[in-house]
């Protein structure tokens, strides 16, 4: 018998099956994780299928040195994944089986082993002396609580009241598996929640047709968790199992209570948070069948997990389902090849689906559900647009409009919480001199530094390297320094300087920095009134506070000047979802938008929460200048350290795909090579290959492209990119 082995090597030139001889008693199954023979060394590698005979020279096949793992660590149908993705991203399946594996199987953690220890029956107590307190608490507490983690008794005790008590053959032990406990200090009350009808609806039709993915479109507050926690209700009495995926890790904590408060300990949590053991315990209960429902960010989708009945993606638009860093993947693909390979449903949940998701629905590949209304009955938040010219003409040159500190001062009177949401974190966006207008970037990045009050420091947010701040102008000298546009510190210091005595929290990159700090800044926010919490993005989607009634945009107008064709689609959704944070329970919500551009269609789309308006008018436009989904963007992206080097690549690549634009001259729309617009970040030169390309033959130039683009050369790094959300 042969094995077909994938070697973990992540090098293109070896990212291939070879063959290896496998010993006629070996216990061989896909899926396994071996150590064999390659180049002279032993690698790790993943046996992919097995066959009873090979088209090589068998004199120079070599045997597998050994088994590394009782059982195998993927299924048949990961593995096929992992080709999958090799096919449709061009990454290597050595880099996709990665995904699929934590990083501690390769460092050989295992699970950990504990020893439970109960008393036997029918023991003789008479050996003890009266004075050995230690043990005779020892003995009572065994009795109470009928048995012990032996690590436990002896933190508890001591150690050589156990031993003692061990030498009199008191104890009977047994050993299992310990798995340590994600923290998850998020509190979430219990409800008994009775469906709606329209809820039961969606619900039913999910479950009556499980070869479809649906598009479940609710308005904030609708009810769509409690849809999903329906269906998986159902699925896990069918003895199947479930992928929840959330954009965030900062959602998971209040996803997690509302899931263990009806599952228990049948949901793991898988996220990069996590400590390394607590990242293989989880994914080990759900590899062994200890849990069967997979909740995390994007990379949950690799959950260990056999017998699939239901993938949900919730807040589906967002970007954070794209991965930016090598590998580079779409969860939305991965999650659609995973419910055909396992003919079980895939349900897209938003308030605010993207484009490209609600146009699948205008041609038949997906199932619309919409739920327009929210599930208590509650009038959705009503927003106010304040035009911050006219605040300016009328003397105003604050941050915050009249019309957002009376709506504060009245939250806050009202012992109730707001939520302040602007897109940027730092004190000010940069700083610059007004003498000269030199602005200080970053040395290794081709970008300006942001100035943190906090630290007292400037930062690069591209590579985080950290410099002194300015007092004075390195240029010129003058101690003239202007700060840019505001971000979440500034804010916090401005309201901190009106509402001394309120509670003001801050939620973003910098706040959340340490282990479990976007748990403890939730929970505080979740159990104090009055309060205030400003954050980014962070904040915009998924939390459910019931005292939050005011909810303030500051610069609504930040996600709109972006040079991306998506740059409104953006703008609705954030302002959609944070602004759905408002009025959640029984308490009326108000929504203070602050913009520069008040007549701007967005707004008016937003202000009456219409969807579908602000769809047909952008889905107009995207046909009309041919953007998806109605053509693809591809990048080829180019870095190295060497600039010399990164331009000559570039230009090569460019010269061989317009060989190929000259074989599909109607398929490209366009085509063009240049430098980045962030020319060096890391130290790394970066150039780009843009262009569009119609999808009648896609798939044809797109393979064409990957072959071009292999990348051999040294100290050069190639990335293929299909519609990138940061074309930065």
């Amino acid at each position: 018998m042969y094995a077909q082995v994938i070697v973990d090597i992540l090098n293109s030139n070896v990212d291939k099956i070879y063959d290896y001889k496998l010993d006629e008693h070996s216990i061989t199954s896909i899926g396994s994780r071996v150590l064999v023979p390659f180049a002279g060394r032993n690698v790790e590698g993943y046996i992919v299928s097995v066959s009873p005979t090979t088209f090589y020279d068998q004199a120079k096949i070599k045997n597998i040195i050994k088994f590394l793992d009782k059982e195998p660590l993927l299924n048949e149908k990961i593995i096929k994944l992992a080709f999958y993705m090799k096919k449709r991203f061009n990454i290597r399946v050595a880099d996709a089986i990665r995904l699929c594996l934590p990083p501690q199987v390769r460092s050989d953690m295992g699970a950990k082993e504990q020893i439970i220890v109960r008393l036997k029956e029918n023991i003789n107590l008479s050996s003890i002396r009266a004075n050995a307190t230690q043990q005779i608490a020892l003995i009572k507490y065994l009795h109470e609580v009928g048995s012990a983690d032996k690590v436990e008794l002896v933190k508890k005790f001591g150690l050589p009241a156990f031993k003692k008590l061990d030498s009199y053959d008191f104890f009977e032990t047994q050993s299992q598996q310990k798995f340590s406990e994600p923290i998850n200090k998020f509190s979430v009350e219990k409800k008994v929640i009775n469906l709606t009808d329209l809820q039961k609806n969606a619900v039913n039709e999910i479950l009556c047709d499980r070869n479809s993915i649906f598009l479940l479109h609710g308005v904030t507050g609708s009810g769509k968790t409690e849809i999903y926690l329906n269906c998986i209700e159902q699925v896990l009495r069918e003895d199947k199992t479930a992928i929840m995926l959330v954009p965030e890790i900062s959602l998971t904590p209040q996803m997690l209570g509302r899931f263990r408060n009806r599952f228990g300990d049948n949901v793991a949590l898988l996220h990069s948070m996590l400590s390394p053991r607590q990242r293989f315990d989880e994914w080990y209960r759900l590899k062994t069948g200890k849990a069967k429902i997979a909740l995390g960010a994007r990379s949950c989708i690799f959950a260990p997990l056999d017998n699939i009945g239901l993938i949900i993606i919730d807040e589906e638009h967002d970007t954070s389902y794209f991965s930016e860093s090598n590998p580079r993947y779409y969860t939305h693909e991965v999650a659609k090849y995973l419910a055909k390979l396992y003919d079980c449903p895939l349900i897209l949940g938003s308030a605010t689906p993207s484009i490209e998701s609600y146009y699948n629905v205008k041609i038949g590949n997906y199932k619309l559900i919409e739920l327009p209304n929210r599930a208590n009955s509650s009038e959705l938040p009503k927003i106010q647009i304040v035009d911050m010219l006219s605040e300016i003409r009328n003397g105003n040159n604050g941050i915050f409009s009249t019309a957002f500190l009376l709506a504060l001062d009245e939250c806050i009177s009202n012992k109730k919480q707001a939520m302040i949401f602007i897109n940027r974190r730092g004190y000010s966006s940069f700083v610059m001199c007004r003498e000269c207008g030199y602005v200080p970037k970053c040395e290794d990045c081709d970008v300006s530094l942001v100035y943190h009050k906090d630290e007292n420091m400037l930062k690069c947010h591209y590579c985080s390297k950290r410099y002194k701040a300015l007092d004075k102008c390195p240029n010129c000298g003058s101690d003239s320094i202007r700060f840019g546009a505001v971000g979440t510190q500034r804010i916090v210091d401005e309201l901190q300087k009106l509402y001394s005595n309120v509670k003001i929290l801050r939620l973003d990159n910098d706040a959340t920095s340490q282990k479990d700090s976007y748990i403890n800044i939730l929970q505080e926010f979740n159990t104090t009134t009055p309060a205030i919490l400003v954050g980014t993005q962070m904040i915009a989607k998924g939390h459910d506070f019931n005292n939050v009634t005011l909810v303030g945009i500051i610069d609504a107008d930040l996600s709109l000047h972006f040079s991306d064709f998506r740059a409104t689609e953006r703008t609705f959704q954030l302002i959609t979802q944070v602004a759905g944070r408002a009025g959640r329970s029984k308490y009326e919500g108000k929504v203070i938008l602050q913009t520069y551009y008040p007549k701007h269609y967005v707004y008016r789309c937003v202000a009456n929460y219409d969807y579908k308006r602000f769809f047909d008018k952008e889905i107009s436009l995207r046909e009309t200048t041919h953007f998806p989904p109605f053509a693809k963007i591809v990048r080829v992206l180019i870095t190295s350290l060497n600039d010399e080097k990164a331009y000559k690549i570039t230009k090569d690549i460019y010269d061989k795909i317009n060989l190929i634009k000259k074989d599909y001259t109607n398929d490209f729309i366009y085509l063009q090579a240049m430098k980045c617009p962030k020319k060096r970040i890391q130290k790394k030169y970066r150039y780009e290959v843009l262009m569009r390309i119609f999808n009648k033959n896609y798939v044809d130039i797109i393979d064409r492209i990957y072959k071009v683009t292999q990348n051999t050369i040294k100290d050069v790094s190639i990335f293929v990119e299909e519609n990138p959300q940061v074309l930065s």
